[in-house]
């Protein structure tokens, strides 16, 4: 298994870091993508990518982030520079749910980091909550340009599935597609195309059942697995190679 999305850099993950990362080997998870967020979260995930051979990073600023670090392209290129080990620019994206950062921020941030990506021929980590029309807008004027896109914590809706699949998109599950009132969300990831799909933790947040209400780890991958087999009718080994070879395919490892 490899758990696409996780913030190793925040509490209470890094305070026990050792034990996580051992949890995590001990359930079969082959691989770990640490996501930051913001400036510092990259420097500490500098370090946390050092620990094992299992970690690799991203460098990006979260929509939430944008009003206090609006990044432009040449910013964000740059700090890719000289660590093999970071691999994907993000999380950027837009987020008009909770709106912690003007819209305009978002927007313009969000297409730096697209033009980084491009620059870089990395993926992009997308996060995109109450703003799938505007997200849908800004990707598409890339369309033609090779994007490489993971729409990370996937809860849109199966037409959005299928506008952004014209492109190069892969979505990746969360923990949320085991809650009980998540009915919508598990009849889209029973539509998403097997070579598109991939999973996540987005720990320590939105721990899966039977861990709802905990903070979440990466060990706690399992279950999501468990849970997108059963909504695909497949078996938890296929699973595991098609998110695998999906994982290595879009980041090339």
């Amino acid at each position: 298994m490899i758990d696409t999305h996780c913030h190793l850099d925040q509490p209470p993950l890094i305070d026990d870091l050792r034990s996580v990362i051992k949890r995590s080997k001990d359930v079969g998870i082959k691989k770990l993508l640490t996501i930051s967020t913001t400036i510092d979260s990259f420097k500490k995930i500098e370090d946390i990518i050092k620990l094992d051979p299992i970690i690799f990073g991203t460098f990006g600023i979260h929509p939430h982030e944008t009003d206090k670090e609006l990044l432009t392209k040449e910013d964000i290129v740059i700090k890719f520079k000289n660590n093999n080990k970071v691999i994907a620019v993000g999380e950027s994206g837009l987020d008009f749910y909770y709106n912690n950062s003007n819209k305009k921020n978002q927007l313009k941030s969000f297409a730096n980091h697209i033009e980084a990506s491009l620059d870089l021929n990395m993926p992009i980590i997308v996060h995109s909550r109450n703003a799938e029309n505007e997200t849908y807008e800004v990707l598409s004027r890339y369309k033609n340009c090779n994007l490489k896109i993971l729409m990370h914590c996937f809860t849109g809706s199966s037409n959005f599935v299928k506008k952004l699949s014209n492109f190069n998109t892969y979505f990746s599950a969360s923990g949320i597609i085991t809650f009980k009132n998540s009915f919508d969300l598990q009849s889209t990831f029973k539509i998403i195309p097997e070579d598109r799909l991939l999973i996540e933790t987005d720990s320590p947040f939105l721990a899966p059942v039977p861990n709802r209400g905990k903070k979440n780890e990466p060990s706690y991958l399992l279950f999501t697995l468990k849970k997108l087999a059963d909504l695909r009718n497949i078996s938890e080994n296929k699973l595991i190679n098609i998110t695998t070879n999906n994982f290595n395919r879009l980041f090339e490892k």
